[in-house]
């Protein structure tokens, strides 16, 4: 990946790698599940233990090979495992539950000591083939292309990686395979042919989609999963009963969730624990993080990151929503508006060109525009309260800590130190004073001075040349 991040901690849609594998493990109710980790060990072990609870990881010190590093995970479980024991690899982020419930279920079906998952592809070029044979249909070998010959490189079924095995057959075959190899590795494959040999029948499971085994070797590859991943998301939530618009420039989480007639845009970027409810507007060019969005509410051109916002409320164009902010019924953060932990009431509007931070907003309040909620004071945040039914001028100033108090109005252009009771108008401004011929006598010969003397003004000496 030429990264200093794991490859398998790299993200597809909101999620690692192995996180992806983790989470379609989980979906088969696992009795237990281990992550062989190596490399980065410390970075992988943090990352399982915050984000997957009760996800056990076993070490592999030195990597030998893929029977070396099942035979770690056995090691780690202790006893003889009974049962199935899945094997999946962990840079396969488009592997579902799916596919490995049937897996699984054939597994049991058939009675197989180990059952491989493949995938017919269209360019089986670098993959080992799955052979078969002919009359029960059971798998006789794993060819690798290299040691392939030309009739089987004509095989379009290839082995994914992913298997179930018998559990107390498999750790006695990996007590017998060998590393006279030309890597000198314990490879899990070899197990197959052991079981085999000694009599046990080696199946197959056919995976629907055969792009679900891919797995991820390079950006180039992560973007292509990322993409592929995307689809599938924008295709559920389609069918579900959600618009999208555009589903080529539309990306999502896994994460997201949608009600039934939300609207998605071009240009939207839906991310994290976002959820969209019914009926429900976002975009053109908008980027939802961790954030809610209320049935029916509107929201265009927007960036939001741990907000909620109401039913019916209206956000944008161009508006940025920082955590913490919750906008009530039907209210609205307007064009050019920038809130921060900030809670707006039912019907309240902040339409145009304002700063709201750290501020309690009652009901159907009108905040004027160019307003900034002053909050800081070098040191420490501080709280503003405007209380319902309040009308504030444009261009206030609203130093914290502060309060407005219910149906109090504010002038235009007033900084507001002081607390306004309730029903008061405020006015925190100087007196205006007109200084009459200024431009004539400060700026002669300026054109405005000579737009002035055109309009009429009074020149210097009391003197009127219109």
């Amino acid at each position: 990946m030429k990264s200093k991040t794991p490859k398998v901690l790299h993200e597809v849609c909101g999620r690692s790698l192995v996180g992806h594998v983790v989470s379609a493990a989980r979906e088969l109710g696992p009795e237990q599940l281990v992550v062989v980790v190596g490399h980065a060990r410390e970075q992988v072990e943090g990352h399982l233990s915050a984000a997957y609870a009760g996800v056990r990881t076993a070490y592999q010190a030195e990597q030998h090979g893929t029977g070396h590093a099942v035979r770690i995970a056995l090691q780690e479980l202790g006893d003889t495992p009974h049962g199935t024991v899945i094997v999946a690899c962990g840079d396969t982020p488009l592997l579902s539950g799916e596919a490995l419930d049937a897996l699984a279920a054939t597994h049991a079906a058939d009675g197989n000591a180990v059952t491989v998952l493949t995938a017919e592809v269209p360019d089986s070029t670098g993959y080992g083939r799955i052979v078969r044979d002919g009359a029960s249909g059971a798998v006789t070998a794993i060819v690798e292309h290299k040691d392939a010959t030309d009739t089987q490189r004509a095989i379009r079924e290839i082995n994914s990686g992913v298997f179930a095995f018998d559990g107390p057959l498999l750790a006695d075959a990996l007590g017998k395979v060998r590393t006279d190899n030309s890597q000198g590795e314990e490879y899990l494959t070899d197990v197959l042919g052991i079981l085999r040999e000694a009599g046990h029948r080696v199946g197959a499971s056919v995976a629907v989609d055969h792009r679900e085994v891919l797995g991820i070797n390079n950006r180039v590859q992560l973007a292509e999963a990322r993409r592929l991943l995307n689809g599938r998301l924008l295709e559920r939530a389609m069918l579900a009963g959600v618009t999208v618009v555009d589903p080529a420039s539309v990306f999502v989480d896994v994460s997201v969730t949608f009600e039934q007639d939300a609207v998605v845009h071009p240009g939207t970027q839906l991310l994290g624990v976002t959820h969209l409810g019914e009926g429900a507007e976002v975009g053109p060019n908008s980027r939802l993080k961790d954030t809610v969005v209320g049935a029916g509410a509107r929201v265009d051109n927007t960036v939001a990151d741990g907000a909620e916002i109401g039913e019916a409320a209206s956000v944008g164009p161009y508006a940025y929503l920082r955590p913490g902010t919750r906008l009530g019924v039907r209210a609205k953060a307007g064009t050019y508006v920038e809130m921060k932990n900030a809670t707006i009431g039912e019907g309240t509007k902040v339409p145009h060109l304002s700063y709201v931070g750290d501020a309690t907003i009652g009901e159907y309040t009108n905040i004027g525009a160019a307003s900034v909620f002053v909050n800081y004071d070098g040191e420490t945040k501080h709280h503003t309260t405007v209380g319902s039914h309040c009308k504030t001028g444009s261009d206030n100033m609203f130093v914290a800590p502060v309060t407005v108090g219910d149906g109090a109005y504010t002038a235009a252009g007033s900084v507001i130190t002081k607390d306004v009771p309730p029903g008061s108008l405020a006015v925190a401004r100087g007196q205006q004073r007109n200084i009459e011929g200024w431009v004539a006598r400060k700026r002669p010969g300026s054109a405005s001075a000579q737009a002035a003397q055109a309009a009429g003004t009074t020149l210097p000496g009391g003197e009127n040349e219109s």
